[in-house]
């Protein structure tokens, strides 16, 4: 007990419960008349404005594991790890078409996740089910990653330890973060993101200005990381780019955009907004997100120029890369602002935890146990299987942690990313075309899933002495195509989600031709042209129907 950081972790521990509080008391807010309502509890009644929606996508796109993982990337690989900045600037152009439409559609058919999209424009459980768990296995890393952020907090505080007794501190957080998501549902998060977000802001510009004074200025802070990699043996590190890292900084940016709101997390705070006219301001003002990401980006230089270590972790004896960002604050910021930091990380976990859970939880009640098990059920029997589906999702991230390596579930987001991408020929192509046919979107959906999977187990670390699957990066002359290495002796690297991809999408379109060519029967359409072309405003709820 005597490495416990108090001063931090009583700021830490107030900031704690007063969200706590705020979990609480949001299912009294913009409340309809009962939560038991799928639409009610999952998607927040559809209701959120552009202030709401704003702060709720924003706090679930930039989660805890942002703050501690893109800095922490720049403190080990350098500029490399600023591929984070380009593909959120992307993202938001990218799919603001898209994300209107599917608004629309699901506004007019009562759609809560984007398999239920994939049923009703191809008639075709199977599809639906693949999208569906799909997106809830990619989900639940992603989840754990947010654990990861928390216990990287937790461990700089001095609250270290292995075993479900040194994990104490974060199951509390999760059973309390568990039991106010099951009351309040989508309105918790909505509500807590605007303290999170608030926090983030503060502490990031505060260190903004702070911190290259006390450590020495600008030129100093670059210097110094300049110096640190070029004493690496590295060829892909650095603070600049080079011709081995290029390509694959590409194709991670734009592979990671495409994938970044096909997650089922990211399409829920779209559809819980009440226009699309929200959705227009809110993909226009997300940006300023990403201004936010750039200034995260930089503390991993500061770590270095501060001479920063990580803390070993209790369970592996290994650094935690993980803790940089907090023994950074830690050690340049008084205890009092260092514990406002830990609690923004802390609550920035709590955010996008809760509204990924409740993404899960409605694929699986939607599409797994409304579509297969009962098809008969009420309103009521599907939210409550929801709120169940909630807790077995959180509980699985934290069973990641107390079992597994946390080091490994950060290799598992990285598939997850993979995994998620082979959803988009089937979520978002065919919000704009229904010519690809529903079995080659199967076809196309294993073919890249799993080759995706296949090449990510041959990608290893010699570094950390991982053998498969340490990294989402693959060296072009490692490419085998049967046999055949059409970049052979390459060292360029490319990013395994957009290889995997480009099979899909040519699988897909083989497999179409020929089932177009046999006559192939490509299920029942029931969505409406009308439904993907509602007008601005009051309109929007005249066009689309009430849900």
């Amino acid at each position: 007990m005597s490495n416990i950081q108090w001063p931090e972790l009583i700021i830490f521990t107030a900031l704690f419960l007063l969200v706590t509080v705020l979990g609480f008391l949001a299912s009294r807010w913009k409340a309809a008349a009962s939560l038991d309502h799928l639409d009610e509890w999952g998607l927040g009644g559809r209701k959120f404005g552009s202030w709401v929606t704003w702060f709720l996508i924003g706090g679930d796109l930039y989660t805890a594991y942002t703050f501690v993982a893109v800095p922490a990337l720049i403190f080990g690989a350098g500029a490399m790890g600023f591929f984070a900045l380009p593909y959120t600037i992307i993202t938001y152009p990218l799919v603001l078409l898209p994300a209107l439409r599917m608004w629309s559609v699901s506004r007019s058919r009562g759609y809560v996740t984007p398999a239920d999209f994939v049923r009703g424009r191809f008639g075709s459980p199977v599809l639906a089910l693949l999208i569906a768990l799909t997106g809830i296995v990619a989900t639940m890393p992603y989840i754990a990653l947010q654990l990861v952020g928390l216990e990287s907090v937790l461990r700089t505080m001095g609250l270290n330890g292995s075993g479900i007794v040194g994990h104490l501190p974060l199951l509390v957080a999760f059973v309390i973060l568990a039991v106010y998501t099951y009351q309040s549902g989508l309105r918790a998060p909505a509500l807590i993101a605007f303290v999170k977000d608030i926090l983030i802001y503060v502490v990031i510009i505060a260190a903004i200005i702070y911190l290259p004074s006390k450590l020495g200025g600008w030129a100093h802070i670059f210097d110094t990381a300049k110096a640190k990699f070029d004493a690496t043996p590295a060829k892909t590190d650095g603070i600049y780019l080079n011709s081995n890292n290029q390509l694959q900084y590409i194709t991670l940016a734009l592979g990671s955009a495409l994938a970044l709101f096909l997650y089922p997390h990211s399409l829920t705070g779209v559809l819980a907004s009440r226009g699309r006219s929200v959705i227009k301001r809110n993909m226009v003002a997300l940006p300023a997100y990403s201004l936010l990401l750039g200034l995260l980006g930089l503390l991993g230089y500061f770590a270095i120029s501060a001479g920063a270590k990580p803390i070993n972790n209790a369970a592996t004896g290994k650094p935690d890369t993980n803790t940089i960002v907090p023994v950074l604050f830690d050690g340049q910021f008084p205890a009092w602002f260092a514990g406002i930091a830990f609690a923004a990380i802390g609550i920035g976990a709590l955010v996008p935890a809760a509204i990924m859970s409740i993404a899960a939880a409605n694929l699986w009640t939607r599409n797994i146990y409304k579509e297969f098990i009962k098809k008969d059920a009420t309103h009521a029997q599907e939210a409550k299987q929801a709120k169940l589906a909630s807790l077995i999702v959180k509980f699985g991230a934290v069973a990641f942690i107390l079992f597994i390596d946390p080091q490994f579930s950060i290799d598992l987001q990285l598939i997850g990313g993979v995994l998620i991408l082979q959803t988009l020929p089937a979520v978002a192509i065919s919000l704009y075309t229904r010519w690809l046919h529903r079995w080659g979107l199967v076809a196309g959906w294993a073919v890249g899933l799993g080759w995706g999977l296949i090449i990510l187990y041959g990608i290893g670390n010699p570094a950390t002495g991982k053998q498969h699957f340490a990294g989402s990066a693959l060296p072009l002359g490692n490419l085998s195509i049967f046999g055949w290495h059409p970049f052979s002796g390459s060292q360029v690297q490319i990013y395994v989600g957009f290889v995997a991809l480009v099979a899909n999408l040519l699988v897909a379109v083989i497999f179409t031709v020929i089932a177009r060519k046999m006559k192939v029967f490509n299920g029942t359409d029931s969505t409406n042209p009308e439904d993907y072309h509602a007008d601005e405003g009051d309109k929007d709820l005249r066009a689309v129907g009430a849900h």
